[in-house]
């Protein structure tokens, strides 16, 4: 995990725009007089003391603003809509964001003439008279320099929120890519598998061709598609069917597999996600040919169902419960949407939501 680490270093350098460290105020602070002093020597700044104050005070208040509307407006854009509903609603946001730049920036503005006016001078009652005849310029000015930033501000919370998001994809593909590759190596599945193989050699060589052969396919998918961030549906749907078979011939008719899926070339999905789930029903269900396990597989709107008829085992094996956790995070972060599981009295059921 220590280039998981690395990165999330990396993230934290960008913390300067969460107000709840103080980090960040004294950032806005730091960039204000620069800001300010820029202006000064450039010349658009007068040189006395209370335009210089002014114009630090004004800057600061805007960008803390802003960037508390920021936060409100675009850290809470939800992903698990369609392309298009996130496109408006990240575009609808984005008008909000600014007409509220926009007004907050003009009542600011005043908020200081009416303030610095009576510091000064001690009379406020030409203030909105100045403003309209002689600042009005100026402000318009400042304004679109003020939506300029806010614009980036946009910019930077776009990209932190989906460079946060990529990050957590990465962090839980490398546990996945961890738990899959514990799962190639189970021993107890390799065990019992190794014992059919020497059994099946003496009393039917050509089925012992085809188990090891069945059994090769196997690793072979999860050693070519565990790293992969999906793949298509039915290329999942041919290794269960592998997988069953090498199960099927060890238990012969304790287990069954009904596959239904007539639409599977139309989708996607995380690779060895349906396998998993069939392991795990077989591990923590008991199986005798007087009560079958049965496992059903089967596309329901925009989900792929997994589920068996519920017995489980007297003593259950022991489960770090990781790899269906992990499922369920990877699955949360590519769809943005949730992994389904219900259990009733007689049925346990997983649905998977699919990818396009």
């Amino acid at each position: 995990m220590i280039f998981a680490s690395g990165n999330m270093k990396a993230f934290a350098r960008y913390e300067f725009l969460n107000q709840k460290r103080s980090l960040s105020h004294f950032s806005i602070a730091g960039f204000s007089l620069v800001v300010v002093l820029i202006m000064r020597f450039s010349g658009k700044l007068d040189e006395s003391f209370s335009s210089l104050l002014q114009a630090f005070v004004m800057l600061v208040a805007q960008l803390e603003l802003f960037i508390f509307f920021g936060t409100i407006l675009f850290s809470r854009v939800k992903f698990d809509k369609s392309p298009g509903e996130i496109t408006r609603n990240v575009i609808f946001r984005l008008i909000v964001f600014l007409a509220s730049c926009l007004l907050v920036s003009l009542i600011l503005f005043i908020i200081m003439e009416y303030a610095f006016s009576y510091a000064i001078r001690g009379d406020v009652s030409k203030v909105l008279y100045y403003f309209f005849h002689d600042e009005l310029s100026g402000w318009i000015k400042s304004t679109l320099t003020g939506l300029s930033g806010g614009a980036l501000i946009f910019i930077i919370f776009q990209w932190q929120d989906s460079l946060h998001r990529e990050q957590r994809l990465r962090e839980e593909n490398l546990i996945f890519q961890n738990e899959t590759l514990k799962s190639q190596v189970n021993p107890h599945f390799l065990f019992n598998s190794l014992n059919t193989v020497s059994s099946l050699i003496q009393s039917d060589p050509l089925k012992a061709e085809q188990f090891i052969n069945d059994l090769s396919s196997v690793y072979r998918y999860m050693l070519e598609n565990g790293q992969k961030d999906r793949v298509p549906l039915q290329s999942e749907l041919d290794l269960i069917k592998r997988y069953f078979d090498l199960h099927r011939v060890r238990d012969e008719e304790k287990i069954t597999l009904d596959v239904e899926c007539t639409e599977a070339g139309n989708y996607q999905i995380i690779p060895v996600s349906l396998q998993i789930l069939i392991e795990n029903a077989i591990k923590h269900n008991m199986a005798t040919r007087e009560n079958p396990l049965q496992i059903s597989v089967y596309l329901e709107d925009q989900y792929i169902v997994v589920r068996n008829n519920l017995q489980r085992k007297a003593v259950q094996l022991k489960s770090t419960g990781i790899g269906l956790k992990n499922l369920m995070e990877r699955i949360r972060l590519m769809s943005g949407k949730d992994l389904i599981i219900e259990e009733s009295d007689n049925y346990f059921t997983v649905k998977l939501p699919l990818l396009k």
